[in-house]
């Protein structure tokens, strides 16, 4: 490879470094990270289902936060714990406003009308779980992602100053 293109190889590797640090945030402090990751949490358990990545590139966009990390968190929320989230939320609604009453569901009326009428009377629960649970799961998620990335981010070191020379006298 001639010099030329080794300098234009270079140059590239190091622009692309620099974009994937601005990407990924690596320069900013561990709190900043640990937070983009507890907001995603906090949208990983908000009832506005079909809305997390909007929420993710909005919050991205309106507080420039990390969005690997935001996304990371809001993946909380995945096909694998979609069922186990909806049910606590739900539950946890209920539980807040003192109601007792089992979801049911008639499949017999699957019109837009029908599953309207049968879901609106579980919203308000839902709701006001998917907050309760959004605040809590940010509240873990922040010390949970902060000692994380403090234990294995390496640590950014100041420069080190170039050592004295020894003194011309001997003795």
């Amino acid at each position: 490879m001639s010099a030329p293109n080794k300098q234009a190889s270079a140059a590239r590797n190091r622009s692309f470094r620099a974009l994937l640090r601005q990407v990924l945030h690596l320069q900013e402090s561990p709190q900043r990270t640990a937070l983009a990751f507890a907001l995603g949490v906090f949208i990983a358990f908000s009832p506005a289902y079909g809305l997390h990545t909007a929420m993710v590139v909005l919050c991205t966009w309106l507080f420039g936060l990390n969005f690997v990390a935001l996304l990371a968190g809001a993946f909380v929320n995945n096909p694998w714990t979609l069922i186990p989230i909806l049910g606590a939320t739900y539950w946890t609604g209920a539980l807040l406003l003192g109601r007792a009453d089992t979801p049911t569901f008639d499949w017999h009326d699957l019109s837009f009308s029908g599953i309207y009428q049968q879901v609106l009377p579980y919203a308000v629960p839902f709701a006001l779980g998917g907050l309760a649970l959004s605040v809590i799961g940010a509240l873990l998620a922040y010390p949970a992602a902060y000692l994380l990335i403090l234990r294995y981010r390496p640590p950014v070191h100041a420069p080190v100053a170039e050592p004295l020379p020894p003194p011309d006298r001997v003795g």
